[in-house]
């Protein structure tokens, strides 16, 4: 079942088949960014509504640090899941310039971690998501979107298929964005295979559709459900 953006899936289809064509650059940021709005708040855009902001809208803060079922996270870790992401991909490798992320961040969140969460398990994403103050958290991840926003604007159709540079992976794996464990070393290799239209179509747009689709259905399940296996 569809809990979240079932419209934008077409939508990044479309994309998909024209990202890389160079007669296409504005129609291909023009569905990048009705993707990317959809799966931000409002403010990101300046709209008056987006499905995200739909989705969080009436949730208590206690409803972000609820894990349904064993299979599931919460609504606080995809978050910031999604968040990291999008700020090491497409600031550190995509525009090669520094990540929103900072010790000030940090702080201001009350993150016990700074990396993408991949390996957390779920006594972590527990501890994470009781410690973290949820507004600051949407506020990083409304600055992370708000960048993204504006490399993408300033990008030209050769961007498109540029390739990750490896210099830019090792600066990933060294500012500890991402673990070394097996449960998060993958994804270097994985976003070094990648050109930018490659990035573009993954963590600022689908990622974020597929963990979204994942809070819609623990949403839901906070109305239908009794009980919870860790709350």
């Amino acid at each position: 079942m569809k809990y979240f953006g079932e419209a934008l899936g077409e939508k990044h289809s479309a994309l998909g088949k024209i990202i890389r064509r160079k007669d296409s650059i504005g129609e291909a940021k023009r569905l990048f960014f009705e993707i990317h709005r959809a799966v931000n708040m409002p403010q990101v855009y300046g709209t008056e509504q987006t499905d995200a902001g739909e989705l969080l809208n009436r949730l208590s803060y206690s409803d972000y640090a609820i894990m349904p079922t064993k299979s599931d996270e919460t609504i606080a870790w995809s978050l910031w899941h999604i968040a990291r992401i999008e700020d090491v991909t497409m600031n550190l490798l995509a525009a090669r310039s520094e990540q929103v992320f900072s010790n000030e961040w940090q702080t201001k969140i009350n993150a016990p971690v700074s990396d993408t969460g991949n390996s957390m398990s779920d006594d972590e994403i527990m501890k994470f998501s009781k410690a973290v103050d949820i507004q600051q958290l949407i506020a990083y991840r409304n600055a992370v979107a708000m960048r993204t926003r504006d490399i993408v604007d300033t990008l030209c159709a050769e961007d498109m298929r540029r390739k990750v540079l490896a210099e830019d992976i090792e600066r990933v794996a060294l500012c500890g964005a991402v673990k070394a464990d097996e449960e998060s070393a993958w994804l270097l290799d994985y976003w070094a295979g990648k050109d930018i239209a490659g990035l573009l179509l993954m963590p600022p747009t689908r990622h974020a559709m597929l963990h979204l689709n994942s809070c819609g259905k623990i949403k839901q399940m906070l109305t239908t459900r009794k009980s919870f296996y860790r709350v």
